[in-house]
């Protein structure tokens, strides 16, 4: 049944080729179109989440480890008033500690009602996988961390072969309905899981109302193809993260030496060589154009991708933010972007 949706969802993006061009950011990119930038909006609806967001989201993972508490909420600050309001506390941080910072930053400056938290279920040591005991501990003690009592989106990260979709959906189910959790997503789901999930979404069980994955100029196959067509076909929108490839398409790091000696820095180098090169001079030339940084011309070619509705990005300073945001406002012209998929293909 999957190969027969993944040839549907081919035929819905074949198409969806085919139609006349629509001026938004989430526009396929169709070399007949007639030329022009594409505008991003300043505001849109995550799917059908029920809330608005500013096409960037801010990734918390490691904030509370990385900098200095004062450090962090400076970053929250600079994000909230330069109008973003998705933040997430996903990726490597298992510890909880991006969950601690953003929940003292939320409580401190009142502004819970301002944003949008997303966390996730099924990578915490003690609470490992998706099972309705798991799920349900892992919600509280987030909730907890947050010292909030919602979590806006609830991210499922991986899949856990142990436990029946079904039970996992189930025991979300129960959280919606109590408050507690208002939408759910997935992370790092196959195309055949993310079908499974909608089939028994039919039946009544929550479904996935987006999708977070790794994707950048750096790392487009775990994405594009499969993945991509499910979730046009589903109507998902995708959040990106490291949406900046650890801090290398930012532009900083150009040798080896340039990085930092640790796991952090081993992450960001790994990119380095021909291909990595390649991108970095397409960045520097379209940014050099735009009088734009790297970072944001590498986060405005995701905003123009059909599917992604915020790409996910991090920052080691207040000031780096204005680049991040600034991206939903730069116009892109398509000869750009095609440069940008030619030299990081």
């Amino acid at each position: 049944m999957a190969r027969h949706v993944l040839q549907g969802a081919r035929r819905v993006e074949d198409a969806a080729a085919t139609r006349m061009p629509r001026h938004d950011a989430h526009e396929a990119i169709d070399s007949n179109a007639v030329s022009g930038p594409i505008a991003v909006p300043r505001r849109e609806p995550l799917g059908d989440t029920g809330f608005e967001i500013h096409p960037l989201a801010l990734g918390g993972s490691g904030l509370g480890r990385a900098l200095g508490d004062g450090d962090g909420d400076a970053i929250l600050d600079r994000f909230v008033a330069l109008g973003g309001n998705l933040i997430t506390a996903i990726g490597d941080d298992a510890d909880g500690g991006s969950e601690r910072l953003i929940g003292s930053w939320m409580h401190e400056r009142g502004t819970r009602d301002r944003v949008h938290v997303i966390t996730e279920v099924g990578r915490d040591p003690q609470r490992p996988g998706l099972s309705p005991a798991a799920i349900a501990a892992s919600v509280d003690a987030s909730l907890t961390r947050l010292a909030t009592d919602r979590i806006d989106l609830l991210c499922f990260h991986g899949e856990d072969p142990d436990t029946p979709l079904e039970e996992s959906l189930g025991a979300v189910d129960a959280l919606v309905r109590s408050g507690k959790v208002l939408a759910l997503g997935a992370s790092h789901f196959s195309p055949e899981r993310l079908i499974e999930a909608r089939v028994l979404a039919a039946n009544g069980l929550p479904r996935f109302r987006a999708i977070t994955t790794p994707y950048n100029l750096m790392q487009r196959r775990g994405f594009e193809g499969a993945t991509e067509l499910v979730a046009h076909a589903q109507a998902l929108p995708v959040l990106p993260s490291s949406a900046l490839a650890n801090g290398f398409l930012a532009g900083g790091i150009r040798r080896r030496t340039d990085a930092s000696r640790d796991a952090h820095g081993a992450r960001r180098t790994a990119h380095l060589g021909r291909r990595g090169s390649r991108v970095l001079r397409a960045l520097d030339e379209v940014a050099a154009a735009h009088r734009a940084t790297p970072a944001t011309v590498a986060i405005a070619w995701l905003l123009a991708r059909p599917t992604v509705a915020a790409p996910v990005a991090s920052v080691s300073r207040p000031e780096q933010v204005d680049a991040l945001l600034a991206a939903s406002s730069l116009r892109l012209q398509r000869s750009e972007l095609v440069e940008l998929d030619r030299a990081s293909a």
